[in-house]
C-alpha cells in the first residue's frame, strides 16, 4: 500500500494538472466563441451567393465555364483532408481521418485514381505513418487562417480542375452545425452541381440583371467556388476549438473526481497509521505496568 506521502504527492500532481486542463479549457472557450462569430458572419454572404447563382441555374447549358464540366467518368480524384496541427481535441482528428482514409478505399475499390492533400500536422503524420503519398501538404490552416489561405487553395484545386488533371475535387473536413453538434463530412468542391430552379417557379419580384445574366453566372462561379473553400475552414477552425473544449471539460472534470478519491486513500491510510501508532502505545503502557 502507498504511503500518505506518496499519495499526498500524486494529489499535488493531478491538482497541478487540473489546473493546466482548465486554463486550456477557458482558452479554448475564448478562441470557440471568436471562432464561431466568423462562421456565422459568412455564412449569409455563401448562402446569398448560392442563392443568386441558383437563381442563374437555367443558364448552365448555354455558358462555357471550366468548373461546369461534367466527365463522363470519373477517372481521378483530389481529396483534401482537413486536420488539426494539434491534438488535445477528442476524437476530432481521429474521426475525419477515419473518414479519409475509408473514402479512399472506397475510390479504389472502384478502380478511381485518388490523389491524396493534406491540411494540418496531424493529417500529415497520419498519412505519413500509413505511407500514402502527399501531393500537397499546408500547415497555415489555423486561428489566423481566413480567406487569403482560402483563395489559394480555390486557385490550386481551381486550375487543376480546369486542365483536366482531375475529374473530381473532394473536400473532407469537420462541419459545424451549432455549438453541440460538429461532424466530419464530405464536400464535392468541382464539378459545381447548380440546382434548376426555373421549373419550380418564382415567388419573389422580377430580377433586373446588369450586365446580362450569363456574364454575371460566369463571374460568380470562381467566388462561389472560394466561397466554399472559406466556409470549410472557417468552420473546421470553430470545430476544432470546440472538440477541444470539451475535451478538456471531461479531463477537468476527471481529474477533480480522481482527486477526491486519492483523498479519501490519503486520509483513509493516515487514519489507519494512527491507529496502529495509538495501538503500539496502549500496547506499550500495559506491557510496563
Amino acid at each position: 500500500m502507498a504511503t500518505p506521502r506518496e499519495i499526498k504527492k500524486r494529489i499535488n500532481s493531478v491538482k497541478n494538472t487540473r489546473k493546466i486542463t482548465r486554463t486550456m479549457e477557458m482558452v479554448s472557450t475564448a478562441k470557440a466563441k471568436k471562432a464561431t462569430n466568423k462562421v456565422n458572419a459568412a455564412k449569409p454572404y455563401a448562402d446569398l451567393t448560392r442563392e443568386l447563382v441558383s437563381s442563374l441555374s437555367s443558364l448552365a447549358g448555354i455558358i462555357h465555364s471550366p468548373y461546369l464540366r461534367k466527365p463522363d467518368k470519373i477517372r481521378k480524384v483530389a481529396i483534401l483532408a482537413i486536420a488539426a496541427n494539434r491534438g488535445l481535441c477528442g476524437g476530432f482528428n481521429s474521426n475525419l481521418l477515419r473518414m479519409v482514409k475509408n473514402r479512399i478505399e472506397e475510390l479504389k475499390s472502384k478502380g478511381v485514381e485518388v490523389e491524396v492533400h493534406a491540411a494540418g500536422k496531424k493529417a500529415i503524420a497520419f498519412f505519413k505513418f500509413a505511407k500514402v503519398e502527399l501531393v500537397t501538404t499546408h500547415t497555415n490552416i489555423d486561428d489566423k487562417a481566413g480567406s487569403k489561405e482560402a483563395n489559394d487553395l480555390a486557385s490550386y484545386f481551381m486550375e487543376r480542375f480546369a486542365n483536366e488533371s482531375v475529374d473530381s475535387v473532394e473536400i473532407i473536413s469537420t462541419h459545424y452545425y451549432s455549438a453541440a453538434t460538429q461532424k466530419p463530412e464530405i464536400t464535392t468542391v468541382l464539378p459545381l452541381s447548380m440546382e434548376d430552379t426555373s421549373s419550380k417557379g418564382s415567388s419573389g419580384p422580377e430580377v433586373l440583371y446588369e450586365p446580362d445574366p450569363k456574364t454575371i453566372l460566369e463571374n460568380l462561379l470562381p467566388m462561389v467556388i472560394k466561397t466554399t473553400f472559406v466556409k470549410i475552414i472557417l468552420e473546421s477552425v470553430a470545430s476544432e476549438h470546440i472538440a477541444r473544449r470539451v475535451a478538456m471539460k471531461a479531463a477537468t472534470d476527471a481529474a477533480g473526481e480522481m482527486i477526491k478519491l486519492l483523498t479519501r486513500g490519503y486520509n483513509r491510510v493516515r487514519q489507519a497509521k494512527i491507529t496502529q501508532e495509538i495501538s503500539e502505545i496502549v500496547g506499550g503502557a500495559e506491557a510496563i505496568s
